[in-house]
């Protein structure tokens, strides 16, 4: 009689499951993170020394120097401001609106989007600074 040697199994981790869900939660993280918009206009914001961070849920409309609006990265009439402000904040849960202005711009301007802002429905309605836009 022969004593039968045994065959050692060679012990391998399987890393493909693992992979498979670092790739899953990857997809996760990427879905689920908010992205802020920021128009790429070039602004001097004015400074101010009360100014806090603003809320990046906020609504941004800007202003650029030669007094053009946009909504959303889009130019938009200062007459349409309140309608589809209006149809943004339906969809919302945080009814602020933040102004992103240029430090040239005329006040009379920024009072009218202003308005057109809290005519729309927003609860909160603030002007950026250097500070508050980041």
């Amino acid at each position: 009689m022969r004593y039968r040697e045994r065959k050692e199994d060679s012990s391998t981790i399987d890393i493909s499951p693992l992979i498979d869900i670092v790739f899953i939660l990857l997809i996760f993280f990427m879905v689920s993170t908010t992205f802020i918009k920021d128009m790429q206009l070039e602004l001097n914001r004015p400074n101010a020394s009360s100014a806090s961070l603003a809320s990046t849920k906020a609504i941004r409309l800007y202003i650029d120097q030669s007094g053009e609006t946009y909504l959303d990265g889009e130019p938009i009439r200062l007459w349409l401001i309140q309608s589809k402000l209006r149809d943004m904040l339906k969809t919302t849960t945080s009814k602020t609106v933040l102004v992103v202005t240029d430090d040239g711009v005329p006040a009379g301007k920024l009072v009218e989007v202003v308005d057109q802002a809290r005519l729309a429905g927003a609860q909160d309605v603030g002007v950026a600074t250097e500070r508050e836009a980041g």
